[in-house]
């Protein structure tokens, strides 16, 4: 009967180990408690005992050490990524870009858009004026055409690049009774042209022959037409602010709003600058930089925060959200590649200064991402005057912030924010619009094929090198091809849930979302080879940057300049106030999970995964 006596031994131990773990707690609160969701709303940030989003909190001296089941997550992502399997899915990006473009050309061209559920083309909503989500983008001129011309050229397709540069040349025209949005014509087709023109008259030609037999600048002067018919958005109005929109014939219309967005406002000045720059003319440059100061004289004294909406002639601010999502976004990004742009040394500082208040009034969560007690670090919406936290929800545009960390070495933080948003996309192979962390819910449910997260992806993986970022591409292109793809194209997810689609392909799937993919499986892509520095606007469009974009000729004449604004060298680049820099992520981590896999779990609870 020697069993039983092992058997009852073995029960006694069990019940023994089973009554001290449950004695743990008491004995050493430091191990390990979870609590789910133990304040209603987050607590006011430094409060005793918070959790600073409401949510799961982990209280390890080192981060809480491998959990059961950690090797899961190591499985999954760790290791060298085969480079059989990155060529197919480069050459899956490369077939999704050609699938949508061809089916642009076949059913849309010369219209702005592709409806790829019922493969027709889309323009101006002429019978309702107010339909702003279909006018605003939509000019009546080619858009998808133009705002993919770049990627054609990344993609190394130089006969179709030729084919649709002389396309948009021979048939598109801005002489069209169209209201358009200052902020997206400037964006996605101002910006394009330029990025062509760029691309074009590169004497070293990169990409492979992009060269247009006879070119005589034709792009740039499109790109100087189309500016000058948005140059009356800037008149009248007593701040500098433009006003939103603009009649490419008529000007600004009688009726127009006084209420603009900072980031429709703010994020105009590299586009702005680029066609200053080549024509010698610094009326673009000087009506865009006086916009930015504008707004960022407008800020809070005592927060130093800004708002999303103002009101143009009074400078009132209307809408009192600060957030890093709608109506903010690109406002930082534009401060910052400004000044790597065109090295203006005012660019940097008030980049600097608002990356500071960002840290200290946005962000929540344990100060370092990848070690220490507490939630992750998150960056919610706060009272621009107050500091105080206005809602629960972050909007899918905020995707792009890890990628702009990146840009200033803050590569630890950018990995936690990058993390959580993956999550999210995990969970429903997209991203909401908007999604309520307090709720792990969405607040707003469609997904229009954005591509803020890919484009972090692709800027992590460059800084570093780590195969996890593959993964999480090769789960989004999948998830792409799973729920979005129709019939002649690919199409907005109406509901992330349900997986119902509308019938729209917005021209940003393939200036960003397609090319962001490529880059990140094509390693020996020119962008990464050539020993070219390039940089990418908002809206994707590839820019070489340059000397000859740091010279000019009026610095005497810029708002604000007169006396004398200093240039800094790029490698005098110094963000402020965030917990870590790119040297803190050694060679050794290359291959191991960028953030530890306690951590990973802890993210993934908290978007309701597991």
């Amino acid at each position: 009967m020697q069993w039983r006596s092992v058997l009852l031994g073995l029960l006694l131990l069990r019940l023994g180990l089973q009554a001290l773990l449950a004695l743990l707690p008491a004995l050493a609160p430091g191990l390990c408690l979870r609590r789910r969701f133990p304040f209603p709303f987050p607590p006011p940030p430094g409060a005793a005992g918070s959790s600073h989003w409401g949510s799961l909190l982990w209280r390890d001296g080192d981060g809480g050490g491998a959990a059961a089941g950690g090797d899961e997550y190591e499985r999954r992502y760790s290791g060298a990524f085969p480079p059989q399997l990155r060529a197919r899915l480069r050459d899956a990006a490369r077939g999704m870009f050609v699938f949508s473009y061809d089916s642009y050309m076949q059913y849309a061209f010369p219209r702005d858009e592709l409806d790829p559920l019922h493969c027709r083309g889309r323009g101006p909503d002429f019978r309702d004026p107010s339909n702003l989500n279909i006018n605003d983008v939509l000019g009546n001129y080619s858009l998808t055409l133009i705002d993919a011309l770049d990627t054609l050229a990344v993609m190394g397709n130089s006969s179709e690049f030729q084919k649709a540069v002389k396309l948009v040349i021979d048939t598109v025209s801005f002489d069209k009774d169209s209201t358009v949005q200052v902020f997206e014509a400037t964006i996605r087709v101002l910006g394009s042209l330029l990025s062509a023109h760029i691309i074009i008259t590169d004497t070293k030609q990169p990409f492979g022959d992009m060269t247009i037999k006879d070119y005589d600048n034709e792009l740039l002067h499109m790109a100087h037409d189309l500016a000058v018919r948005l140059l009356p958005a800037f008149e009248n109005t007593k701040t500098g602010i433009p006003y939103p929109r603009v009649n490419l014939k008529k000007g600004v219309p009688p009726d127009s709003n006084n209420e603009t967005c900072t980031a429709g406002a703010g994020s105009l000045l590299v586009e702005f600058g680029i066609l200053s720059r080549l024509l010698g003319d610094s009326t673009f440059e000087w009506v865009a930089r006086r916009a930015v100061k504008a707004l960022w004289s407008l800020r809070s004294n005592n927060t130093g925060l800004l708002g999303n909406v103002v009101n143009i002639q009074t400078g009132h601010w209307v809408g009192k959200q600060s957030g890093l999502g709608a109506g903010s976004d690109s406002f930082y990004e534009y401060l910052l590649k400004s000044y790597i742009l065109f090295g203006e040394k005012e660019d940097l500082e008030m980049f600097n200064d608002a990356y500071r208040n960002i840290q200290n009034h946005l962000r929540r969560g344990r100060e370092a991402c990848n070690e220490g007690e507490g939630d992750p670090p998150l960056y919610v919406n706060v009272n621009m005057f107050t500091g105080q936290l206005m809602n629960t929800w972050i909007d899918s545009l905020q995707a792009f912030f890890p990628g702009l960390q990146v840009l200033i070495g803050d590569v630890e933080d950018a990995i936690c924010l990058h993390a959580f948003y993956y999550a999210i996309w995990k969970r429903y192979g997209a991203l909401p619009e908007r999604y309520n962390w307090q709720l792990q819910a969405p607040d707003v449910p469609f997904y229009p094929l954005r591509p803020e997260l890919v484009e972090s992806t692709y800027l992590l993986y460059q800084a570093t090198k780590n195969p996890f970022y593959l993964h999480v591409g090769m789960d989004i292109l999948q998830s792409l091809e799973k729920y979005t793809k129709a019939k002649c194209g690919y199409a907005t997810l109406h509901h992330v849930v349900e997986k119902t689609k509308e019938d729209r392909m917005e021209s940003f799937f393939l200036s960003e979302t397609c090319k962001y993919l490529y880059l990140l499986f094509d390693e020996e892509n020119p962008v990464h080879k050539s020993g070219n520095k390039y940089m990418f606007t908002t809206e994707g469009h590839i820019v070489s940057v340059d000397e000859r974009f740091r010279n000019s000729l009026w610095q005497d004449i810029l708002p604000g300049e007169e006396d004398g604004t200093e240039k800094i060298k790029p490698n005098e680049l110094k963000a402020v106030n965030f917990s870590s820099n790119c040297n803190r992520v050694p060679d050794e981590r290359r291959y191991l999970l960028p953030l530890k896999s306690n951590y990973m779990r802890q993210i993934d609870r908290m978007v309701g995964l597991i």
